[in-house]
């Protein structure tokens, strides 16, 4: 591997590693592969005395519960996957949790389902929820909610499960820890003659049949694999595949195992921002005094005491257009309000919403980090 490429998982600021069941549990036995796990626990333990946040997507549930109900071997029907998972994620949680400790991290599970992160609503809920955990120090430890997913909203792997975590939490860096160390030009188990792929800057139609055939690794397979790097990297987030069966795997990336990197062309900054302003149609617009236009030329959150004006009838979430005194267009944004919700906090300080609304909201009504200037 390029050592520039070993460099951008230490360099990342927050990280995504989704680990997979045949990662996490041995297949013989039903239960945690200890050394395994105590290594990576370890793994985290380092990273995050370097100042690094990191956020676990983790399979398993179904793959613990099923040994604890001694369910027969082979395809589970979906009730019996679902029953293992309300077992097994009791387990996977008391696992985390303990081994974690051990590094006086804390840690919180939080359970999703495609649903959480395809509604406006619930997506922000979530990130909501995501940023504040890391705000305060907690590692989140993040598995699809198998128990009541049904067929027709589930993730079916937790790749793409993660991919969404890491757009939703603007991640630098996602890691998918696999049954095999990285991207082939086939299934390399089967022809001798597998080219090994170390740097993806572009998903080509090739690199797309190349996955097509490189066979169904694990639950997901290299297929969803490179739906998670399509959705990181539009995301601008770096993916990389490695080898999760190493004991600390994410040292062993570090010091340059081989593994497949997926380089995002952008920061998770700029294409947030690039789809704030270009993707979304706005939903209404807010104008502003002199004095927050200022603030958010100088990089300032828009808070409700600079609001002027509210028009339209947007919902929390929606895009909005953000207008000057003189009426042009300065910026474009994501409401943490309604529109009715924003007519009744305009012009009012932020410490006075709890008892405008009846409940406590944010204090800005389109955070920095949501909104976008469009003219300078």
């Amino acid at each position: 591997m390029c050592g520039w490429m070993a460099q951008l998982l230490p360099a990342a600021r927050r990280i995504v590693v989704k680990i997979g069941s045949s990662t996490l549990v041995d297949a013989a036995s039903g239960a945690l592969r200890q050394a395994w796990f105590e290594s990576f626990a370890a793994d985290v333990a380092r990273l995050r005395a370097r100042g690094q946040e990191v956020l676990l997507v983790s399979s398993g549930a179904i793959a613990l519960g099923r040994a604890g109900l001694k369910l027969a071997a082979g395809p589970l029907k979906l009730d019996e996957a679902q029953a293992a998972a309300a077992v097994g994620q009791i387990a996977l949680a008391r696992a985390w949790s303990e081994g974690l400790a051990g590094h006086d991290i804390r840690v919180a599970q939080v359970l999703l389902t495609l649903s959480d992160t395809e509604s406006r609503r619930r997506y922000l809920n979530a990130r909501s929820t995501l940023m504040t955990l890391l705000g305060l120090g907690v590692v989140p430890v993040i598995n699809e909610n198998d128990t009541v997913a049904t067929e027709e909203i589930r993730f079916g792997d937790n790749d793409r499960l993660a991919a969404r975590v890491a757009s939703m939490c603007d991640a630098d860096c996602l890691v998918l820890l696999s049954d095999i160390d990285g991207l082939y030009s086939a299934d390399p188990r089967l022809d001798a003659t597998a080219r090994f792929i170390p740097e993806v800057t572009a998903l080509t139609p090739e690199l797309e049949a190349a996955a097509a055939g490189a066979g169904e690794l694990g639950s997901g397979g290299m297929k969803t694999k490179l739906m998670a790097a399509r959705i990181a990297m539009d995301a601008g987030v770096h993916m990389v595949i490695a080898n999760g069966a190493t004991l600390a795997p994410l040292e062993a990336i570090e010091r340059g195992a081989r593994a497949t990197w997926f380089v995002a062309p952008t920061t998770p900054t700029a294409a947030r921002k690039k789809w704030i302003a270009g993707a979304l149609a706005p939903a209404g617009a807010l104008s502003i005094d002199t004095g927050a236009a200022n603030a958010l030329q100088s990089g300032k959150s828009l808070l409700p005491a600079g609001v002027t004006h509210v028009e339209g009838g947007f919902g929390r979430g929606d895009c909005v257009r953000v207008l000057n005194a003189e009426g042009d267009e300065i910026a474009r944004g994501l409401v943490a309000y309604d529109a009715q919700e924003a007519r009744l906090i305009q012009g009012k300080r932020s410490v006075e919403i709890a008892a405008l609304l009846g409940h406590a909201g944010r204090a800005e009504i389109i955070h920095r980090g949501d909104l976008v200037l469009v003219r300078t």
